[in-house]
């Protein structure tokens, strides 16, 4: 079975097929446990929802860097106040994302909040899920000050260099990877995954985003995992099976509260 870590189901691209996908359709096609992720806070609150109705399904609660409006101290206090429910395995995702933020005063009211929201996992002790967009030192550097035995989490879609990531890896960081392995420009990534560890990937689509190839374009769901396996099992020169093995235990390893299907 392979463990989705990181999807969307509360996008409204899912509305009309939703329910076949996460009661059935996703299990028939190899997908074990998933986790939705908030992004704005709605989403997060959609989440729980979805987590508590299916049973495979689990919660990672937290607000988006592009969601300013939703970063206020009230949502924050619901965040934390429903972290202890047994479906929320995270939060996320947080982080830093400053492709559209160019100013000073906005990258650091962004980081403000990614450090409040890095203080509440640490409060409920639980891992995190991390954003980090054209931001990779400015993450690194708060990543590396909050790190501890206890305080790990998975770098989400990962864009960065290989020298970074071999960084996080370092730390006991987990790295998600998900269609963009597939795409011919995705250089960077393909020598990130042959220079880290098996044992330190974790298979994410983002989707209703970045579907692989050869459904570049379309909408993605978790059934397209199998090509994100299949090209990391190419680059490894290990098995589609061991591929799903590993880094299902890694999602394990890093959702403790998620049961393995």
């Amino acid at each position: 079975m392979i463990f989705e870590t990181h999807a969307h189901y509360d996008d409204e691209k899912f509305d009309g097929d939703r329910v076949e996908l996460l009661s059935h359709l996703l299990r028939e096609n190899n997908i074990g446990n998933i986790v939705n992720i908030g992004a704005s806070f709605r989403g997060c609150k959609d989440s729980l929802k979805l987590a508590e109705e299916y049973e495979n399904v689990y919660a990672a609660l937290g607000i988006h860097p592009e969601e300013m409006d939703d970063m206020t101290q009230e949502n924050l206090d619901w965040i934390k106040a429903n972290a202890s429910n047994p479906k929320v395995v995270a939060i996320g995702e947080i982080g830093l994302d400053y492709y559209w933020i160019k100013d000073e005063e906005g990258r650091a009211k962004q980081r403000e909040w990614f450090q409040r929201q890095l203080d509440i996992a640490k409060e409920v002790n639980l891992p995190v899920v991390i954003h980090s967009r054209d931001a990779a030192e400015d993450t690194l550097n708060t990543i590396m000050r909050y790190n501890t035995q206890e305080n790990k989490g998975i770098i989400h879609c990962y864009s960065y260099s290989k020298e970074i990531a071999l960084e996080y890896v370092k730390m006991g960081w987990y790295i998600g990877v998900g269609g963009v392995v597939t795409f011919k420009n995705s250089k960077k990534l393909v020598e990130t995954v042959q220079a880290i560890p098996l044992e330190n990937i974790v298979l994410e689509t983002d989707c209703p985003y970045m579907a692989p190839v050869p459904h570049r374009g379309e909408r993605n769901s978790s059934i397209f995992l199998s090509y994100v396996a299949e090209k990391i099992a190419e680059i490894k020169g290990v098995s589609v099976e061991e591929v799903e093995r590993v880094t299902y235990e890694n999602a394990l390893r890093i959702y403790t509260k998620a049961k393995r299907n």
